[in-house]
């Protein structure tokens, strides 16, 4: 089992995504009694919540989600080839966004606002995120877990190894992209970002689905 196999490291990412909780509780009393939790394109806060749905809901929603995917992977058809740098990916992805979370929304309620670009930062990290996957994608063999999971490229190895080794180059290029737009003032960054993201994933989709029709079997 790749839980049991990977128990030390789930663990430990599951104390990471709880840590912005812990120090929730401990800067408490310098907290507002409404926070900041969601933020408009421009960086303005646009919804608050509670302090107790700002300091302990959020990180336990993100722990259950974490939860959820471990789980998950244990049902996947074809879990023997996840291996454990993929597995350990997977598990990095939810502490990353806690983490990510507790900064921007503690550094807002406190009053860092001009320190944290929430924008600049937003992109930065998707930015992260697009360029480490893109890294593992060639690496990834078929799954239900993580990837480009079509029908064609499921059921083809060929077509999936062809699928993830393109799409691979394509995400570390928006991951590039998507950092560098995090730096400039002309375009929405994170609008930016979220054009990039879908762009990078449909081209290995169309690229594969054509690949499907060139060498389906008649």
């Amino acid at each position: 089992m790749m839980l049991k196999k990977n128990k030390k490291f789930f663990i430990a990412s599951c104390i990471v995504i709880l840590l912005p909780m812990f120090a929730g509780f401990l800067l408490w009393d310098q907290l507002p009694a409404q926070v900041a939790t969601h933020f408009g394109r421009n960086g303005e806060a646009d919804r608050y919540s509670s302090k107790l749905f700002a300091v302990a809901g959020i990180y336990l929603f993100v722990l259950a989600v974490h939860i959820l995917c471990s789980v998950i992977t244990e049902f996947d058809p074809k879990k023997r080839n996840v291996g454990s740098k993929i597995y350990h990916l997977i598990l990095c992805i939810c502490p990353v966004v806690s983490l990510w979370c507790g900064v921007m929304i503690y550094g807002n309620a406190l009053g860092y606002k001009d320190v944290i670009n929430l924008n600049l930062w937003t992109n930065v990290l998707l930015g992260i995120v697009l360029i480490v996957v893109g890294n593992y994608l060639p690496k990834c063999r078929q799954n239900y877990m993580i990837g480009i999971k079509l029908p064609w490229t499921l059921d083809n190895e060929e077509n999936w190894d062809y699928t993830h080794r393109m799409a691979g180059k394509w995400w570390i290029i928006g991951g590039v992209l998507t950092i560098l737009l995090g730096f400039q003032k002309f375009v929405d960054p994170i609008g930016a970002a979220v054009g990039i993201i879908l762009i990078v994933t449909l081209i290995p989709a169309i690229a594969s689905y054509i690949y499907y029709k060139k060498h389906r079997v008649m």
